[in-house]
C-alpha cells in the first residue's frame, strides 16, 4: 500500500529539498492572490463586474474565505492522518482551481475557480508550516519557517515582474500568470510525493493517540492555549486585516487613488515584494535564531505603521509612493506573517498543532472576507483617508499585542516547549 501512496513521486525529499517543497506551497498562495490582483482591472472590463461582484472575489479567495474554509479542513485531517496525505492531494485541488481561472470565459466561472483555488491553499497552509517546524533542527528552526515567508515573498515578486512582462497582452497576459502557477503545482506536487512523515507526529501520535474531539476543545480549555490564541489571532488577524487587503487590493488602489497605469501599480508592487525577500533572508531568517524575536517583531511592526500614516496622510505621489514601499516592504519581511508562522507551530501539542493553525486561519481570513468585501465600498463612499486611519488601527493593535506577548521559545526543541507549557503529558 505505502509503495502505491509513492507512485509518480520523487525519492529521497528530505533536509532542504523537503524545505523547498513544503514552502513553495507559499509561494503558489501569494502567487494565486497577487495574479488576480494585479489583473483585477482587467477580469472586471472584460466581465463587467461590479463592486460587489469585485468584493465576492476577494471574499472567497485565496486571500480569504476560500482559504479559511480549507484550513478549517485541512488541520484536523492532518493531525488525524498524518501530514503527507494533506501534501498528496491538496495541490491536485488547487490545479484544478487554476484552470478554470485561467480558461474562464463568465464570471460564475472565474468565480468558481477563485474559491476551488482558495480551498485548495487553505488546506496546504497548515500542514506546511507545521512540518517544516517539525523537522527543522532546533537552532536553525526559524531559518527554515522563515523558507515559506520566502517563498512567500517571492511569488508576489516574481508575478508582479510577469504582469508587467504580459501587461501588452491585456487579459492573456493575465492567464498565462495563472497557467504558470499550474505549472509550479504540477512540479512542487510531484516532489512532495516523496516526503516521508514528520517524525514527530508519528511518535506522539504512538503515544498519544490521534486526535478526537475532547482533544480539540482542549484549544479552548487549557488557559495556556487560550493565551496562545489570544496572541497569535491578535497579531495575525489585525495585521492580516491590512497586509491582506494590500495582498488584493493595492494595484486596484493605486489605479483608482493614485492615478497610476496598470504597468505602474504592478511594477511598485513588485519593487515592494523584492524588499521583503531581501529582508525575510538577511532579517528573519539570518537573526531570527540569534537575536531577541521581540525585538525583531516590533522594529517589523512600527514600520510597518509609519508606512500607512505616511500613505494615508500625504498626497499619493511618486516620493511618498517610494517611502511607502520600502518601508512596508521592508517591514514585512521581519513581520507578523513571519513571527505567526514561527510562534504558532511552537505553541501547541503536536497532537493539535495543525489544528489550531486551521482553527485561527479560518478566523484570520474569515476576518479579511468580509473587510475586504466591504473595503470597494468603502474606498468609493468615504474616500481613501477613511480606510487608511482603519488601516493604521488594525497595525498598532497588532503591534501592541505581539510586543506584550512575545513568547520566549528561542533556542528550545518543541518537545522542550511543549513539556513546559503543558507538563508530562
Amino acid at each position: 500500500m505505502g509503495e502505491k501512496k509513492r507512485f509518480f513521486a520523487a525519492k529521497n525529499v528530505t533536509g532542504k529539498k523537503a524545505t523547498f517543497a513544503v514552502a513553495m506551497s507559499n509561494y503558489i498562495e501569494a502567487g494565486s492572490i497577487i495574479a488576480a490582483a494585479s489583473s483585477l482591472t482587467l477580469w472586471q472590463e472584460y466581465l463587467n463586474i461590479d463592486h460587489i461582484g469585485i468584493g465576492l472575489l476577494s471574499a472567497l479567495s485565496a486571500n480569504a474565505f476560500g482559504a479559511a474554509l480549507g484550513a478549517c479542513i485541512g488541520g484536523p485531517l492532518t493531525d488525524k492522518f498524518g501530514r503527507r496525505i494533506i501534501f498528496s492531494y491538496d495541490l491536485l485541488v488547487y490545479m484544478i482551481g487554476v484552470l478554470f481561472i485561467t480558461f474562464s470565459v463568465n464570471f460564475p466561472m472565474l468565480l468558481l475557480g477563485t474559491v476551488i483555488t482558495g480551498l485548495a491553499v487553505g488546506a496546504g497552509v497548515p500542514v506546511s508550516w507545521t512540518y517544516i517546524a517539525e523537522e527543522a533542527p532546533v537552532n536553525k528552526r526559524a531559518y527554515r519557517v522563515g523558507a515559506t515567508q520566502l517563498a512567500w515573498s517571492i511569488g508576489p515578486a516574481v508575478t508582479f515582474v510577469f504582469a508587467v512582462a504580459v501587461a501588452p497582452l491585456g487579459l492573456l497576459g493575465s492567464r498565462i500568470i495563472f497557467f504558470h502557477l499550474f505549472v509550479i503545482a504540477l512540479i512542487i506536487w510531484y516532489l512532495r510525493r516523496g516526503l516521508p512523515e514528520s517524525a514527530i507526529w508519528e511518535k506522539k501520535s504512538e503515544v498519544s493517540g490521534k486526535i478526537t474531539l475532547s482533544s480539540l476543545k482542549e484549544l479552548f480549555s487549557l488557559k495556556v492555549n487560550r493565551q496562545a490564541l489570544f496572541l497569535l489571532i491578535g497579531v495575525y488577524l489585525f495585521w492580516n486585516l491590512t497586509a491582506g487587503a494590500m495582498g488584493f487590493f493595492m494595484p486596484y488602489i493605486y489605479e483608482n487613488v493614485g492615478g497610476l497605469t496598470q504597468v505602474q501599480a504592478n511594477l511598485l508592487q513588485a519593487c515592494l515584494w523584492t524588499l521583503t525577500v531581501l529582508t525575510t533572508y538577511f532579517g528573519f531568517m539570518k537573526y531570527g535564531d540569534k537575536i531577541s524575536r521581540k525585538f525583531l517583531f516590533g522594529l517589523g511592526a512600527v514600520m510597518g505603521v509609519a508606512a500607512w500614516i505616511i500613505l494615508t496622510f500625504t498626497p499619493m505621489t511618486w516620493p511618498t509612493l517610494i517611502v511607502f514601499v520600502t518601508l512596508w516592504g521592508s517591514a514585512a519581511g521581519i513581520g507578523a506573517q513571519a513571527f505567526y508562522t514561527l510562534w504558532t507551530s511552537e505553541l501547541f501539542m503536536t497532537k493539535y498543532r495543525a489544528s489550531a493553525q486551521g482553527l485561527m486561519y479560518f478566523i484570520v481570513r474569515s476576518g479579511i472576507a468580509v473587510w475586504t468585501f466591504l473595503l470597494p465600498t468603502l474606498i468609493a463612499t468615504l474616500g481613501f483617508k477613511i480606510a487608511g486611519i482603519v488601516m493604521i488601527t488594525f497595525l498598532t493593535i497588532h503591534l501592541v499585542i505581539g510586543v506584550l506577548m512575545a513568547p520566549d521559545t528561542q533556542g528550545k526543541t518543541l518537545e522542550q516547549i511543549e513539556k513546559e507549557r503543558y507538563g508530562e503529558v
